[in-house]
């Protein structure tokens, strides 16, 4: 698995050079791999319906540190999305693009690496493999919204995309480290096993929805998706129909077995769930770009979806896999179809289209397919989905999720139709669509995609067994659960007729469409969630400016004073409230310590007295010598050697620019007033105290060597090094080594640049580098 994530990425970077060559063959290269796993996964069907198939690579096993996957009947669903839905986009990209594209070489290699990161995340069984690849999604994402970054919109949409989508991640990050810390493990299968439980657990619980729901545009953080669209069309497909927006929903999917039953998961699932539901559906029905519509109707399907994942019960989570599935089959289709009324019109308005259906039969059957699944139609994958839904919450008796499906369905409905009416009916008034034939390799991709969805509804145990396994980690809670399975008919039922409610008032919904429109104007208001999304950047913005303002004043002892204040509110509080002074620790170990410390000490209490330049500098260099006698005396020859390199350089170096500047500080009657110079010495005094004492506190906190440490010594035989140091410098370190040299040779050089440059000063009126500046200077 990781063999396959990783040739995505090496083979997205390798692209562009066939690209050189053919635009459309870099496309086609790029499809192979997606394909192939693919294949890859239906040929290991068994075991993934089975006990799952796992992988791990660990790269410290100390650490507790490795890369973990796991196929299972999730990760087979979204391999059907990402990996095949994502080869026939390729393909249809080949032709979308064209052959002289300024954009394809680039598009070509990021949809292939978002690809590769997209399997990363499916398939992760661990929270920490999970989270690297769902950040890489995020950038790939960023790249592949803001394009070339030439146009303004591009620019603006993959900002917001990128911070909501960050914001959320980080979120994420710090409560998979709570959730991990709490149940002593971060593998998600172990998770779901043995759950956490606790405070901390809780609250970790939280901060991860906050990500899912962030990444899956769930309200109020859904304004992002929209926005997207300003994106080329394969990229909507791909990113924001059927793989990226998905994520959220997986890791939902991923967790729920483990905290399905806890209020802080279910509760905010199920109420912004709902709300994103009906706010996407209710605003899709009056976009008049086809492709703002779809991705509105992409917002109101993931609540949909967040919501049957949420659920914790069996036949939900039946209907969660299922639509799933179908929601890529039908909504990557229909953006195909957008993009190729686009390509052939030269416009997605639906004002300006009109007479498509007769022009283009083909087509409009394809767009029929897709949105009749998407509306749920019968013998389609969307309607075993939808009738599943409501099955499960009207036998579970929860009217309140049960209605609001149901009203959010009758508006997918209503939406869907639209669709259809806006892009190939012949409107009143309107002249015929005068366009082009589309390329078949635009409609081969496009017809595939929509007829899985006929194929795979029409046949529901070929979707039934996957789900089935799924939803086997939840508990029936009575027979009905228990022998529940997809089916086309289940007889005269409370679900089916939701379905024909659902049917008959969408189709209602649109054909008032005027009065609709007229009631969505009348009902029009200045507070919205992507107005809420601009108030809060701006609001950021004028608060970084504030103390950026306020702090950034050009003073270096303001800086010191802003970066001390804040190591002694953070750590030194930290340290105060929950330190714990080491027993038995000896206050002085080597006699060595006392004149080495005392040389420190007095030097440093000199400095705040001297006025010279050069003594303050040469007082400076005391300090750093006697810090590395204090190496020596400690066992540590290789730090003190870097420190009196250092140290030397430095001083040569203050040296030679000291001759640039005046002898003195500055004049008695400029120094800052008393009460400022008590509270800068109150200050440092602080401070200095406070690392001293963290020192003590921390270096005699550990009890026991760090694992890392047991591991150097047990290994530092092997290197033919005689201590444990020179083998971690030399072997373990070694790059580490080799960058601490090179930062010394630059010194080097910059004190040698110094020295050189002297002989060209000029000796200008200012006296600087004349013999008596010299004597001067030197006291």
């Amino acid at each position: 698995m990781l063999a396959l994530v990783v040739a995505h990425l090496v083979v997205a970077a390798l692209l562009p050079l066939v690209s050189r060559r053919s635009r459309r063959a870099a496309f086609g290269v790029a499809a192979v791999l997606p394909a192939a796993t693919l294949v890859w996964a239906l040929a290991n069907l068994g075991p993934a319906l089975g006990p799952g198939l796992g992988e791990t690579l660990t790269w410290s096993s100390t650490l507790h540190l490795e890369f973990a996957f796991r196929l299972d009947a999730l990760g087979l669903v979204m391999i059907v999305l990402v990996g095949g839905l994502g080869a026939l986009i390729l393909a249809y990209s080949a032709w979308y693009f064209g052959k002289d594209s300024r954009d394809a070489p680039r598009n070509a290699a990021l949809l292939l690496a978002f690809a590769g990161a997209m399997l990363g995340l499916v398939l992760a069984d661990d929270l920490l493999t999970l989270y690297v690849f769902w950040e890489l999604t995020s950038i790939a994402s960023f790249l592949l919204v803001g394009q070339s970054g030439l146009h303004r919109a591009n620019r603006r949409a993959a900002v917001q995309a990128l911070l909501v989508t960050v914001f959320g991640g980080l979120s994420m990050l710090l409560g998979i480290v709570f959730v991990g810390e709490s149940a002593g493990t971060y593998r998600i299968s172990e998770l779901v096993a043995s759950p956490p439980t606790g405070g901390l657990a809780a609250t970790g619980i939280v901060l991860i929805l906050v990500g899912a729901l962030t990444k899956s545009a769930q309200f109020p953080f859904h304004p992002w998706l929209p926005a997207a669209m300003a994106a080329p069309t394969p990229v909507s497909a791909y990113l924001h129909a059927a793989s990226m927006v998905k994520a959220g929903v997986v890791l939902v999917g991923r967790l729920s077995p483990a905290f399905a039953d806890r209020v802080e998961w279910w509760l905010p699932i199920a109420v912004l769930g709902l709300v994103t539901m009906l706010v996407g559906g209710w605003r899709a029905l009056h976009e008049t770009d086809l492709k703002r519509l779809l991705a509105f109707g992409t917002v109101s399907q993931l609540g949909f979806l967040m919501v049957l994942f949420g659920s914790g019960d069996r036949i939900g989570e039946i209907a969660a896999l299922t639509m799933l599935l179908a929601h890529g089959l039908f909504k990557a289709p229909l953006f195909m179809v957008v993009g190729i009324v686009d390509k052939v019109t030269g416009t997605r308005e639906v004002g300006s289209l009109s007479g498509l259906g007769r022009t283009l039969p083909g087509l409009a059957v394809a767009a029929t397919l897709a949105a009749a699944s998407m509306a749920g139609i019968p013998f389609l994958l969307g309607f075993l989905g939808k009738e599943a839904a409501f099955e499960a919450f009207v036998h579970d008796g929860n009217w309140v999720v049960g209605i609001g499906l149901l009203v959010g369905s009758v508006l997918t409905v209503a939406y869907s139709a639209r669709f259809l009416w806006g892009a190939f009916a012949t409107k009143p008034g309107v002249e015929t669509t005068v366009c082009r034939t589309p390329a078949v390799g635009l409609l081969v991709p496009t017809w595939l995609a929509a007829a899985a969805g006929l194929v795979l509804g029409s046949v529901p145990p070929l979707v039934g067994g996957i789900a089935g396994t799924y939803a086997a980690a939840y508990p029936a809670a009575d027979a009905v659960e228990e022998e529940y399975h997809l089916a086309l008919w289940h007889g005269l039922s409370l679900p089916l007729l939701f379905s024909l409610v659902a049917l008959v008032v969408g189709v209602s919904l649109h054909l008032q469409r005027t009065r609709v429109t007229a009631l969505h104007g009348a009902l029009h208001h200045p507070l919205s969630a992507q107005r809420g999304y601009e108030l809060v950047v701006s609001g950021l913005e004028r608060a970084a400016t504030f103390v950026t303002g306020r702090l950034q004043a050009g003073s270096l002892p303001v800086y010191l004073a802003v970066l001390l204040l804040t190591v002694l509110a953070v750590p030194g509080v930290a340290l105060v409230t929950g330190g714990v002074w080491p027993q038995n620790q000896a206050p002085v170990q080597s006699l060595l310590q006392l004149p080495l410390g005392l040389v420190v000490v007095v030097c440093a209490l000199a400095l705040t007295r001297v006025r010279r330049r050069f003594t303050a500098v040469m007082l400076v260099g005391a300090i750093g010598y006697a810090i590395g006698g204090l190496f020596v005396v400690d066992g540590a020859p290789d730090l003190a050697l870097a420190q009196f390199l250092v140290e030397t350089l430095t001083v040569v170096a203050f040296v030679f620019v000291l001759r640039r500047l005046p002898a003195h500080f500055e004049e008695r009657e400029t120094r800052p007033r008393r009460a400022v110079q008590v509270r800068k010495a109150v200050l440092a005094t602080v401070a200095g105290v406070f690392v001293a004492v963290a020192g003590v506190v921390l270096s005699g906190a550990r009890q026991q060597p760090p694992a890392a440490s047991a591991q150097y010594v047990e290994l530092a035989p092997r290197t033919g090094a005689d201590n444990v140091i020179a083998a971690i410098l030399v072997d373990f370190r070694a790059l580490d080594t080799v960058g601490e040299i090179t930062v010394l040779l630059i010194a080097a050089a910059g004190a040698a640049s110094l020295v050189l440059a002297t002989r060209f000063d000029r000796k200008d009126a200012s006296g600087s580098g004349t013999p008596e500046h010299e004597e001067e200077v030197l006291g």
